[in-house]
């Protein structure tokens, strides 16, 4: 059984702070090391549970955050930019799936909360529904027929998983005080909780049927901060302007649909004015 890890950052032991996470900052450079302890805890638990392949997919920022030379060695690491499918590349050959690191949504309550940092959003929906990139790419991994087998990050995405991946197992490595503050465990208790949940997730892939793929199609709303970004999104091919600051796109497969959003954070990022957003 082929495992995919995507793995974020904001969900990893210990971050609470943007400091934790920013490429380049002493806190992000100690904090690869939490966010590489818990990918080996999960790869380990994956293997305990019946896994005969991991990949990791580098899912925050640059895609350059795990520390390959302490990965743990049947993993094997999928690091960088550019890719296809970004946080879900892989998917396509992936017999399960793990949510590493996540976060909930922007305009949602949790730590480090956000979609796509920089874009200036402040809320999204699929399909009627709030949502976050939990969500998104979970929707991604159904259209291929994988399910998203495990969840990590603190206990609000844990709680929000139920709605976008309600066979899931969660492990919650920190409860949400604020968006910049949580009660965390140290990286030992994290690891074990990682590696126990991991093992029954792989497990319990093993012996159940793999889902049929769900089919779109798929309909996204954004919200922006401001009305000139909403406005410079439109422009983007099947996006159309909704309301002062939000746009929306119908798309007839979730990863069409996953594209296009990629597309117009891009667009969203390139219209905000220095000091102004």
């Amino acid at each position: 059984m082929r495992v995919l890890i995507s793995a974020d950052m904001e969900g990893a032991t210990g971050a609470t702070w943007p400091g934790d996470v920013l490429p380049g900052t002493p806190g992000w450079s100690r904090m690869r090391r939490m966010l590489t302890s818990d990918v080996n805890a999960c790869v380990a638990g994956l293997w305990e549970g019946g896994a005969t392949e991991v990949v990791v997919n580098e899912a925050h920022d640059t895609q350059r955050n795990v520390l390959i030379e302490d990965l743990d060695p049947r993993a094997r690491l999928l690091s960088g930019r550019h890719k296809p499918l970004g946080m879900m590349q892989g998917v396509e050959a992936a017999d399960a799936v793990v949510f590493l690191g996540y976060h909930t949504g922007a305009g949602l309550p949790g730590v480090l909360a956000h979609t796509y940092l920089g874009a200036g959003l402040t809320g999204f929906r699929i399909d009627g529904e709030p949502a976050d990139e939990g969500r998104m790419n979970a929707l991604t991994a159904a259209e291929h027929g994988v399910p998203v087998v495990l969840v990590t990050g603190d206990d609000l995405v844990c709680a929000a998983a139920a709605g976008w991946a309600p066979g899931a197992r969660t492990a919650a490595v920190k409860e949400c005080v604020s968006r910049y503050a949580a009660l965390c465990l140290p990286p030992e208790r994290s690891a074990g909780l990682i590696r126990e949940e991991a093992r029954s997730a792989a497990a319990g892939a093993v012996a159940r049927a793999r889902p049929a793929p769900v089919r779109g199609p798929h309909r996204f709303e954004i919200d922006f901060h401001a009305t000139h970004q909403a406005e410079a999104v439109a422009a983007v091919p099947t996006v159309e302007l909704t309301g002062p600051c939000t746009v929306a796109y119908t798309a007839p497969t979730a990863t069409r649909a996953a594209r296009t959003f990629k597309i117009c954070t891009v667009v969203a990022n390139a219209a905000a004015e220095q000091g102004y957003g």
